[in-house]
């Protein structure tokens, strides 16, 4: 009893001084203004998880949000990041996590605490269950600099008319530029999309600096590797998200190449259990290097680690054929291409006039192009059998998962000013393991 009165009184002579400093006129919070806000999805997709930055530590990390009011508030915790450059520079990244949502219901919401609070925003939280059309923009390699399909999004995002978005590696150009100002300008240029749709990202070989610490900072993704790999659930989908970049920067951790393999063969395992598989059918990998491409400019188009292992070891390519996966998405060449069903350099069609329609092995997709300072990759002139259809225009992937057979996959090409330029469905009777 004794130790509970003295922890009691602790406690409030904590809260005491928390409440005096912030009322305390002399202290400078010229840099309290929550800014760079974007939303992700925590444990569950009613679970959401709202990251911002400030430059002064504000000692409180606070959510305001309502169904139709802000009427209700969640308090979180803020981290001290230091940028790994000469000048050190420091920011408190704050997440605030707003626990078991109310399916299909729009929300308000804004951020960050006495010293100033974050414009309003809005976000829709996911219906409930497997039965539902789930649409996701998805791309890569985006710049602060030369972001073509930046407006495009923004547009389609305030329509309404994506319930997530993957940005698949490579933000900033880079985030860790400039003593880390790139990063800041890059996540205050993404906030129209990010603030809204829940941004859901994997690491790319442009955030390598300082070990990954700009991205392991800044976004907040599932799991307990840094954002590093994860895996998530909704609607008909089960998404998991891989770091291709373990296989080259093994400096950071050689073991990291282990602990992903195994952490993702036993992910894909229960994904593709009969019980899992007849809820959520489709299983969508999605990683920074591609396993397969046709670019002309580019060694990771000759041999690709994440494919073949290092030194013949953890593989990640014969885990999509024992698991089943149905599509595997990634970017790092700064364009478009879509392969037939492939696997280990072989096409495995449906059927000749069909044949994505009940393929017979992973569809890959490459969509590098959203925009950067960086050019464009040009392609091989005479392409491997496996490739499908290419483009070095900048542009997006959407994604509409319609059902549980039916995903369909287009191709949005910014410098046509939005015309769909690619387009496919992937249609599947019955999800397994492909057994080559």
């Amino acid at each position: 009893m004794r130790a509970f009165i003295v922890l009691f009184v602790i406690g409030i002579s904590q809260a005491k001084t928390l409440n005096n400093f912030l009322r305390n006129d002399k202290y400078d919070c010229s840099y309290c203004q929550p800014e760079q806000i974007h939303i992700s999805f925590g444990d569950k997709t009613n679970d959401i998880v709202v990251t911002w930055s400030t430059f002064n530590d504000t000692l409180e990390s606070r959510v305001q949000y309502g169904k139709d009011i802000m009427d209700k508030e969640a308090i979180g915790t803020a981290t001290e990041f230091i940028d790994g450059g000469d000048l050190k520079r420091t920011q408190w990244i704050h997440r605030v996590l707003l626990k078991d949502l109310k399916f299909n219901t729009k929300y308000v919401y804004h951020a960050g605490s006495d010293y100033g609070w974050s414009e309003l925003f809005t976000f829709k939280t996911p219906p409930a269950g497997e039965d539902w059309v789930v649409r996701a923009a998805i791309y890569g390699d985006m710049g602060n600099k030369n972001a073509h399909s930046m407006s495009y999004l923004q547009d389609e995002a305030e329509r309404g008319r994506f319930d997530l978005i993957l940005h698949v590696g490579d933000f900033a150009y880079d985030m860790d530029t400039d003593n880390a100002l790139v990063g800041d300008q890059f996540m205050r240029q993404i906030q129209p999309l990010a603030a809204m749709v829940p941004y859901m990202t994997c690491p790319g070989n442009h955030e390598e600096k300082y070990n990954f610490s700009n991205y392991a900072n800044r976004f907040t993704m599932p799991g307990n590797e840094s954002s590093l790999f994860y895996s998530f659930d909704i609607g008909p989908i089960h998404f998991v998200s891989i770091s291709t970049e373990v296989y080259y920067f093994t400096e950071y951790g050689i073991k990291l190449i282990p602990n992903q393999y195994y952490w993702l063969r036993d992910d894909l395992a229960k994904a593709n259990t009969e019980e899992n598989r007849s809820k959520r059918p489709w299983i969508i990998l999605f990683g920074h290097r591609p396993m397969y491409c046709s670019n002309s400019d580019d060694d990771d188009c000759v041999v690709e680690y994440t494919r073949v292992g290092l030194l013949g070891m953890f593989g990640l390519e014969p885990l999509l054929n024992e698991f089943g996966v149905d599509l595997v998405v990634w970017a790092h060449e700064h364009s478009y291409e879509r392969t037939w069903p492939l696997y280990d350099n072989r096409v495995y069609n449906g059927s000749y006039e069909q044949p994505y329609v009940n393929p017979r092995a992973p569809v890959h997709l490459i969509t590098g192009s959203a925009g950067c300072q960086e050019e464009t990759s040009p392609f091989k002139h005479d392409p491997a059998a496996w490739s499908a259809f290419r483009s070095v225009d900048y542009g997006y992937s959407r994604m509409t998962a319609y059902n549980k057979t039916h995903l369909y996959m287009e191709q949005v090409d910014v410098q046509l000013k939005g015309q769909v330029i690619d387009a496919f469905w992937i249609v599947k009777e019955k999800h397994e393991a492909y057994g080559l």
